[in-house]
């Protein structure tokens, strides 16, 4: 028995360390989920409603209405940290996203680099200079604000302005 105790011990840390998900995990996507591309919601935004997204980019306006704040968001590839690629020239167009609960514009401002996991819901028309722009919507349940400090991969979980979640 006296022999036996580190076995028990090992097989309890692997046991829990089964617990654990990544820090660079999307919230709301059950480990193993397939990641749905930007590129095929911009395509066919609809086949995806209802299904949980995570996008990146660049805040290009905030604006705070009745249903909640509307973010319209450039779109950037995502690195392997969730955090949205800095080269603009990346970008596969814009999408809009909801922010149900209260969200001070002021805490993202333009220029803010965001990742956003959510609901997909469509669509939404909107003016884009002198021209209507249809964008996908989102509906957000975790939104998150990345700092200039912030560096690509962090070891720990970084300190952020902004931790939005529905629920």
């Amino acid at each position: 028995m006296r022999r036996s105790w580190p076995v028990y011990l090992f097989s309890g840390f692997v046991a829990l360390s089964g617990c654990a998900t990544s820090e660079h995990q999307a919230d709301g996507l059950p480990s193993g989920t397939p990641q749905i591309s930007y590129a095929q919601v911009k395509s066919t935004p609809a086949s995806y409603n209802g299904q949980s997204v995570t996008f990146g980019g660049k805040v290009l306006g905030a604006r705070r209405l009745k249903e909640g704040t509307r973010i319209e968001i450039l779109q950037l590839p995502l690195t392997s940290s969730l955090q949205p690629a800095m080269d603009l020239s990346r970008s596969e167009g814009r999408f809009v996203a909801l922010q149900k609960s209260f969200l001070d514009p002021a805490t993202i401002p333009p220029g803010t680099f965001l990742t956003v996991t959510g609901e997909m819901a469509g669509t939404i028309v909107l003016p884009l200079d002198e021209t209507e722009h249809t964008y996908p919507l989102i509906h957000i349940t975790n939104l998150r604000a990345w700092t200039e400090n912030d560096e690509e991969g962090p070891s720990h979980p970084p300190s952020t302005s902004i931790v939005a979640r529905e629920g």
